[in-house]
């Protein structure tokens, strides 16, 4: 007879993002009450809304392929490489032509599910780890846009694309954080409302039994991976437009913060469990301790530290989530 559960525990096993929701208010809280006239600032919250948005794109990706029990740490790296190709296909077209920011769309989603079906390729077929796959894949993409790039970040990102998504506002709202409501909406109701979603659960919950169900699994893990990779790409794109450059050195942190947000928001590394919601919410958890960092004086590297500790902390919380599971 399994013993009763506490409150507590059934709060954090069952409802994980409302536990998250409150350590959210708390972090908050904290640097409110440490420096209000700057954390609430109208730019300091326009700009965690646009840091949040960014990281939603590779977090939403990475909630698919978390679920199915695997793992991309390509997703920074792809970033990167989908942005450089993209950039280097505008300039090539010419800027000031219509038709440059629609191929540089075009290549960077391209760039970035092409990768991410190699990753697929290699993890449903070959039977690899997804660890070991996505690290070397990381290396290679991020080596690949070093040398297209020589090393130094390109210019040349057409003024439409700019002023039309990178700084654009709908009702003072930037166009980039209602791009990402809209995608993760849309990303939700595939997840949980579609067979492809339940397929994706089923996976990760018990690949065999999937299997035995008659579901390609092979197939399905490419397409997941895949997915990962357009939104990874999807990113790139979106990363030009805010900053009218590529941004090759800025994204080394960028797989570990989509994990850290996916696994906050109640998804097992183990695999078969997460929503789109609360990864919603977990996204917020390392803009908001940036932000609150650095508003408060500490150097930048501190983001680091505290985005590892908090990483660590999912992974244990995951770990004991699923031991009471278990009992």
């Amino acid at each position: 007879m399994r013993p009763e559960r506490s409150w507590i525990q059934r709060l954090i096993v069952d409802r994980p993002e409302m536990m998250i929701i409150a350590a959210l208010v708390l972090i908050v809280g904290l640097f409110v009450a440490m420096r209000p006239d700057a954390f609430l600032s109208a730019i300091n919250i326009r700009n965690m809304a646009v840091e949040a948005a960014m990281m939603m794109f590779l977090a939403v990706g990475m909630t698919y392929v978390i679920i199915t029990a695997g793992i991309d740490l390509s997703v920074g790296a792809v970033l990167v490489l989908s942005g450089v190709c993209s950039v280097l296909v505008m300039r090539t077209i010419g800027v000031e032509q219509p038709l440059a920011p629609w191929a540089g769309l075009f290549v960077a989603l391209g760039c970035g599910t092409l990768w991410g079906w190699v990753n697929g390729f290699f993890v449903a077929r070959t039977k690899l780890s997804p660890l070991i796959v996505t690290l070397a894949t990381m290396g290679i993409a991020l080596g690949i846009a070093r040398l297209l790039s020589g090393g130094v970040d390109i210019t040349g990102v057409p003024r439409s694309v700019v002023n039309g998504i990178g700084i654009g506002r709908v009702l003072g709202i930037p166009v980039i954080f209602l791009l990402s409501m809209a995608f993760a909406v849309l990303a939700a109701i595939v997840l949980h409302r579609t067979r492809f979603g339940l397929h994706t659960f089923a996976i990760g919950s018990n690949v065999q039994a999937a299997e035995r169900a008659g579901i390609n699994v092979t197939r399905h893990l490419i397409v997941v991976y895949a997915f990962s990779g357009f939104c990874a790409g999807l990113a790139g794109y979106l990363t030009l437009s805010r900053f009218a450059s590529t941004t090759i050195a800025g994204h080394s942190m960028d797989n570990l913060k989509a994990i850290t947000a996916v696994v906050l928001g109640g998804a097992s590394l183990f695999g078969g469990v997460g929503t789109l919601f609360g990864t919603s919410v977990g996204v917020l958890i390392p803009v908001v301790l940036a932000s609150g960092l650095v508003i408060i004086g500490l150097p930048s590297f501190w983001q680091e530290v505290a985005v590892g500790v908090v990483l660590l902390a999912a992974v244990l919380l995951d770990k004991w989530r699923r031991n009471s599971r278990v009992r």
